[in-house]
């Protein structure tokens, strides 16, 4: 770890929207084309059973940022971020620039807190790529959102556009947090047209978890998400809903070789930290479902890589974990003091080698309809949905597309009796309001 007498490591932080766990080439996915994001597995760590904790509400993306920003679970992290602190918000009173461009999400308030500088700012309210609605830096910290205009290109490359100029000006003595948050690839799916042409809808394979339509009622199943293909779900909407999902990351992945290629060309790359994930997962076909308001792996996983000084290069792991571990990781990593309200783990002793684990489950939550819990072989999924109770039991491990439902099994009852006790014990330890206090 770095002392205080010593520079500090940079850190550049590449944020995607509604990006699955399973679409980098390199781990796996042999229909999609990413060289930059391949890069990144290459030169850190993986951490391939990275999740969110859920939502409380349809729009996942916002505590999800909530959380990551703060480092705290579910319940506990304001969706405004008010009264918490941030990470960008300790690496500034440490002495960084903190630079933001692209989605927020969240309250102006935090955002001043939270950054020293920034351009192309999205607080929200966007319909087309094409037409973002974003903001410039403001010292005073005040966003009012007739301030608000139109974005000059696609949201892609206005957010790396304003990444690159920070890296190329960046003449500061003092180590930078450099915050690239793309809206992309969240719909609209309208890659431009270099990228369109890259995925034909026939040659895509679907996944074994296709399916028409989710075989029962899971509680949001007309969001505005479920809505963007009709039911049933046929081959041919699907196919072409995936290929355009694929052009929109190949085309991020272009705009993040830009980003690597302006580190090396600055100087700043042997002493950058740089973090690549994403907000949350998304169904995309995947058990009759678009969007990303359920349980299922394809909802709740996301990418997590982790490179730069003092990283291991081309390590995987599956230990389980949190975004919001992410924040105390930088900490340690950086040699700063992890605030008090921060409940994340630091992935530290991961990344050093000195642990394989840090938590041996993980709690899910989507609204008042949906709980889950999985283990490093089981997944229970808890529905509640018209004063009646639905269970899924998956052996994620060795059905990780969970296909085959247990929960009816007499075999597998020890397993659903011990799951359903390990989901109560978490609901209690997150403040869950369905359990009785």
């Amino acid at each position: 770890m770095p002392t205080t007498a010593d520079r500090r490591p940079n850190i550049l932080f590449i944020f995607t929207d509604d990006q699955r766990f399973d679409t980098i080439g390199a781990l796996g996915n042999e229909q999609i084309v990413t060289p930059s994001m391949d890069a990144l597995v290459a030169n850190g760590i993986c951490f391939t059973h990275a999740a969110i904790m859920g939502s409380t509400i349809p729009a996942v993306c916002c505590p999800s940022r909530a959380m990551l920003m703060s480092g705290r679970t579910l319940y506990r992290a304001p969706r405004d971020l008010a009264a918490t602190i941030t990470f960008p918000e300790v690496f500034r009173a440490a002495g960084y620039e903190t630079f933001s461009t692209g989605k927020w999400h969240n309250e102006p308030p935090s955002f001043a807190r939270s950054f020293s500088a920034g351009d192309k700012i999205f607080f929200g309210g966007m319909s087309d790529h094409l037409a973002v609605p974003v903001q410039d830096f403001d010292p005073t910290g005040r966003y009012p959102k007739d301030r608000a205009y139109t974005g000059e290109k696609f949201s892609t490359d206005m957010f790396t556009d304003a990444s690159v100029r920070f890296l190329r000006d960046y003449r500061g003595e003092a180590p930078f947090l450099l915050y690239t948050s793309y809206t992309a690839p969240h719909d609209p799916r309208t890659p431009p047209q270099k990228y369109k042409d890259m995925y034909d809808p026939d040659d895509i394979i679907l996944p074994p978890n296709f399916m028409p339509e989710h075989p029962f009622d899971n509680g949001e199943m007309t969001i505005r998400d479920e809505l963007l293909a009709p039911w049933p779900r046929t081959p041919e909407v699907v196919r072409q809903h995936i290929a355009d999902y694929y052009g929109m990351i190949s085309h991020i992945d272009d705009d993040i070789g830009r980003l690597l290629e302006t580190l090396e060309d600055t100087d700043h790359a042997d002493n950058t930290i740089i973090v690549f994930a994403g907000d949350n997962g998304l169904a995309v076909g995947r058990h009759g479902l678009m969007g990303k308001q359920n349980m299922y792996e394809h909802s709740v996983r996301v990418p997590l890589v982790i490179t730069g000084p003092g990283i291991p290069r081309g390590r995987r792991t599956d230990a389980l974990c949190y975004l919001l571990d992410i924040f105390p990781t930088l900490c340690d990593l950086t040699g700063l003091e992890i605030p008090q309200p921060v409940e994340g783990q630091s992935l530290a002793p991961i990344i050093s080698g000195q642990r394989t684990q840090l938590r041996d489950s993980l709690f899910f939550a989507y609204r008042d309809c949906q709980r889950a819990v999985r283990d490093d072989r089981y997944k229970l999924i808890e529905y509640y949905v018209d004063d009646a109770r639905t269970t899924q039991l998956f052996d994620v491990a060795q059905d990780p597309w969970e296909l085959n439902d247990l929960a009816e099994e007499a075999a597998y009852a020890d397993e659903l009796a011990r799951l359903r006790e390990l989901l109560t014990r978490w609901q209690t330890e997150v403040d869950d309001p369905l359990v009785e206090p």
